[in-house]
């Protein structure tokens, strides 16, 4: 799961038809059965890894419990909106047949406030945090107590083209200025961006409010915070880059595999996009990638270093199993360094515990990359950068921590889309508003 978390709607009362399908659903379920040799099933609702990760992490973990669980994966879909949609279904229903859920990293307050999630006591919660990076860590708390395992995470990178900056630009307009020079001479010289009205443009928000020194909302998610002179430079930056040259034409309606295609296109000098983009690259268009250098992502001019939004998956017990204590040790097994290991060798997701960023193992590690165009396969290293995401992600930032984040979300992109029409003045206003409005549940204009 590359891309940011799309936006999803806040749950709201149900009809009596759709709950009483979902009694019968909850009915039907079985929360956490056994077989004949006293073995307990525990269900953990995921997607499934397509490196096989997932799987082999629940088997490990059933052999490891010497009998007293098996770890019975069921499968959600790849889609985050549908794996949430399915989830909240049955969890407003009561269903004891999750014990265990992949949580994407912003479901955790509202999942938590709705008493969907069981918390962890102190000393368990000690041993699924300790040593784990401090985001990740935050990203599963909801006020003050821990909620789900810290599992994989992911962030941002600054992309750039070695041969036409061969040092990459430390701030954002260090970049555009580059990519005015580059354009003068007929070179390589667009931006890719996500600036759709999806989340990944809340992401870019995000990132740039916090590199310019402020917040969306204060620590306990009730006010928004936005600090005038602060969101000013962000939305400043948003708008130059949105009507600059290097402005991608089709901005307004791209996501992250757009800017993926316009890398590999090579048109372009500048990229912000996740890890994702270095295999395809290497596969697709080698040239391109014996080309690409990695940094991390840019700061603002006159503010303190950049801040990049986290995301990734953290595992939670579903407050309705009837197994919860066997649930909680197996979400602590899951989680361990092996398995993150695992997942990121296998299925490119960055673990959360901070030294495995140093572990050989990460660092070193290859995957077999298909030419397109040859069709012949070559060994590609798949971490190259693990330096650059551990100095991230030490100090990476979290999107808004509320239960009501689908409406905030939602409220930030309409108010901000198309960046090219953004007024940094007005728009500080505007966003006040609309998010204030969003915490309240007084919806969206």
């Amino acid at each position: 799961m590359y891309e940011a978390s799309r936006r999803r709607p806040r749950p709201r009362l149900l009809p009596a038809g759709v709950i009483g399908v979902m009694a019968v659903v909850a009915s039907a379920c079985g929360g956490g059965g056994g077989n004949q040799s006293g073995t307990v099933t525990i269900k953990w609702y995921s997607y499934k890894e397509p490196g096989g990760s997932y799987d082999d992490a629940a088997a490990r973990c059933s052999k490891a419990s010497n009998g007293k669980y098996r770890i019975q994966l069921q499968v959600l879909p790849n889609d985050a909106d549908q794996q949430r949609e399915q989830l909240v279904r049955r969890l407003a229903a009561r269903d004891s047949d999750i014990d265990l859920m992949s949580m994407d990293v912003i479901w955790t307050p509202e999942f938590a406030q709705a008493g969907w999630i069981a918390p962890w006591d102190p000393s368990a919660a000690r041993a699924v945090t300790e040593g784990r990076l401090k985001p990740a860590v935050k990203t599963a708390t909801w006020k003050g107590r821990l909620y789900a395992a810290p599992f994989t995470s992911n962030t941002q990178l600054f992309w750039y083209r070695k041969s036409l900056t061969p040092t990459p630009p430390a701030t954002w307009e260090e970049a555009l200025g580059a990519a005015r020079r580059l354009a003068a001479t007929g070179k390589p010289h667009l931006f890719q961006e996500q600036g759709q009205r999806y989340e990944g443009l809340v992401v870019w928000f995000t990132s740039l409010v916090a590199s310019a020194g402020t917040s969306v909302l204060n620590e306990d998610g009730t006010k928004v915070v936005l600090e005038r002179t602060a969101t000013e430079k962000a939305l400043r930056v948003m708008k130059e880059v949105s009507t600059s040259v290097a402005a991608p034409p089709a901005l307004a309606t791209a996501r992250e595999d757009d800017g993926r295609l316009a890398w590999e296109a090579g048109s372009s000098a500048f990229m912000i996009n996740y890890t994702f983009v270095w295999p395809s690259a290497n596969g697709n268009a080698p040239a391109i990638a014996k080309d690409m250098g990695w940094a991390r992502y840019p700061g603002i001019e006159g503010a303190g270093p950049s801040r990049v939004t986290i995301g990734g998956f953290n595992i939670g017990v579903g407050a309705y199993g009837k197994n919860k204590d066997l649930a909680f040790e197996a979400a602590r097994c899951l989680t361990s360094e092996q398995n993150q290991l695992d997942a990121a060798i296998k299925g490119g997701l960055l673990p959360t515990t901070e030294t495995l960023y140093d572990d050989p193992k990460l660092t070193q590690a290859t995957q077999d990359v298909p030419n397109a165009a040859t069709g012949k396969t070559q060994k590609v290293r798949s971490f190259p950068y693990a330096d650059v995401l551990k100095a991230t992600l030490k100090d990476a930032v979290l999107r808004p921590q509320t239960p009501f984040y689908n409406d905030v979300s939602l409220a930030i992109a309409r108010t901000i889309h198309p960046t090219a029409g953004i007024d940094p003045v007005k728009d500080v206003d505007r966003l006040r508003s609309a998010i204030t409005k969003a915490l309240k549940g007084e919806g969206l204009e």
